[in-house]
């Protein structure tokens, strides 16, 4: 069966007041001259419902003023000494030159194994224990000659391809000098800077002292039978879900970007959610929907990720419908009455009852899961639109953790506990940019000789991420 739309995202916000935003009695079917009048209803009819899709980051983050022009935050490294690299065999000993981190993202120009540490080689088949007998950074080779304890040479496919090296101890005999030095934690240093977000609203006074025929409501609370005000209220909700939409769309400019703007503009974007995700974070194309055993194998692969950096327990995930309906199907499924459908939910559904076909959250391993529709994703008139053309790199949702995390402030000089997510805006005693809006014109408070009334937006914000290693975004 297939199911075929036909209501457009439209009617669209114009840039002025015309009058077809007015009802017309004057001709045709609606002429005054025909024996009885129109049965008007009054009350414009809001068929999209709710059309604002702010909300998002208020559920999973904090906001908080800044002074400067960027903010700059440090992340904790990995505790443990873990890389990759290549292994080989020469006359000197066994050489493991090492290349990257253990995660494979950064490549390496020094490292901190030291002589005297037993460590771990592996490739996909095979995996050796050794002990570093020399370090070569100062020759700048940036690898260590290890002896296996076995006695043997590599065996390994390194050669060829990519191995690990994990330090898992060290070892010194009786007597033995120590350390010849020392290692110090290592941190990564990340920055994003705000960007300047302005909208602006505009009537004559002519316009705004006309009444029209149809009775106006909107998500700003505004009501009555002046259009001005359904036009200024759209307007402002709609500024406001662009506030939230930069932060999760965003990214900052490239230096082709840079050159085509011949430098000149200030325009270098931002690092929004998205982004900052794909950039720093994890990835996941599972959880289709077609099968709901190999979506919990996707899930299981999923938490096995998550395994690997920080391990949070509590998550929330903001998915479009597909995904929410899948990840339903698939919860269901692990109930063995419910292959039709009679017994989703809290699995005591009887005739008398409503089903039950969604579930809001579950535990898997040691995770906990919070559901959540994300409508930006699912409305025709943002994510949803785009979603629809390009579904290669579609975006279905993302999970975040729940809880605080434990960063440097260099701002501040002081470790702080934050949010993962949170937006910061710029506010100082002298004025806030958190959300500003003003009016000039000589409509309502005279302000200047302009026959007109203009309403003006602006904010100055950025998306903070931190632990994006933590997020996982679905794609």
């Amino acid at each position: 069966m297939a199911v075929t739309g036909n209501v457009a995202p439209a009617p669209a916000p114009g840039k002025q007041t015309l009058a077809s935003a007015y009802i017309d009695f004057t001709g045709g079917d609606n002429d005054w001259a025909q024996q009885y009048l129109p049965d008007l209803m009054e009350k414009e009819a809001e068929i999209f419902g709710n059309r604002s899709v702010s909300g998002f980051l208020s559920q999973v983050g904090a906001e908080e003023g800044m002074t400067a022009d960027q903010v700059v935050w440090s992340e904790q490294g990995r505790l443990h000494l873990a890389y990759g690299g290549t292994a080989a065999t020469n006359s000197g000993g066994h050489i493991f030159s090492i290349l990257t981190d253990g995660d494979g993202e950064d490549s390496l120009s020094n490292h901190a194994v030291r002589k005297g540490d037993m460590v771990l080689v592996s490739d996909a088949s095979t995996t050796k224990r050794g002990y570093v007998t020399a370090v070569n950074v100062a020759e700048g080779t940036n690898s260590v000659t290890i002896t296996h304890y076995d006695g043997t040479t590599f065996g390994l496919s390194g050669d060829a391809g990519a191995c690990k090296l994990l330090v898992f101890g060290s070892e010194y005999a009786k007597g033995e000098v120590g350390r010849a030095s020392a290692n110090t934690p290592g941190f990564k240093s990340y920055s994003n800077k705000p960007i300047i977000i302005k909208d602006k609203y505009e009537i004559s006074g002519s316009d705004a002292s006309q009444i029209g025929w149809v009775e106006v409501a909107g998500e700003e609370n505004q009501s009555g039978y002046l259009w001005y005000l359904k036009a200024e209220g759209d307007t402002r909700a709609r500024f406001t879900d662009y506030l939230e939409m930069a932060m999760i769309e965003s990214e900052k400019a490239s230096s082709a970007f840079a050159d085509y703007q011949d430098n000149s503009t200030g325009i270098s974007g931002t690092e929004g959610l998205f982004k900052a995700i794909t950039t720093r974070g994890n990835e996941s194309t599972g959880i289709t929907g077609i099968n709901a055993a190999t979506d919990l194998a996707e899930f299981d692969a999923i938490l096995a990720e998550f395994d690997k950096n920080g391990a949070i327990e509590e998550n929330m995930m903001f998915v479009n419908r597909a995904t929410a309906l899948a990840v339903d199907d698939m919860l269901a499924s692990m109930n063995s009455y419910g292959a039709g459908g009679t017994s989703y939910g809290v699995f005591n559904n009887d005739e008398d009852m409503a089903l039950n076909l969604g579930f809001s959250g579950f535990r898997r391993g040691s995770y906990d899961f919070y559901k959540s529709d994300w409508k930006y994703l699912n409305d025709k008139s943002t994510r949803g639109l785009i979603n629809d053309v390009d579904v290669v790199n579609a975006i279905r949702g993302v999970m975040i953790p729940a809880g605080v995390s434990t960063v440097y402030d260099q701002s501040l000089g002081k470790n702080l506990k934050r949010p993962f997510l949170h937006v910061r805006y710029r506010a100082s005693a002298t004025d806030n940019r958190k959300l500003k809006t003003w009016t000039t014109g000589s409509v309502g408070a005279t302000t200047s000789d302009l026959d007109a009334m203009e309403v003006h937006y602006l904010s100055e914000r950025c998306l903070v991420v931190q632990g994006a290693n933590n997020f996982m975004l679905l794609n």
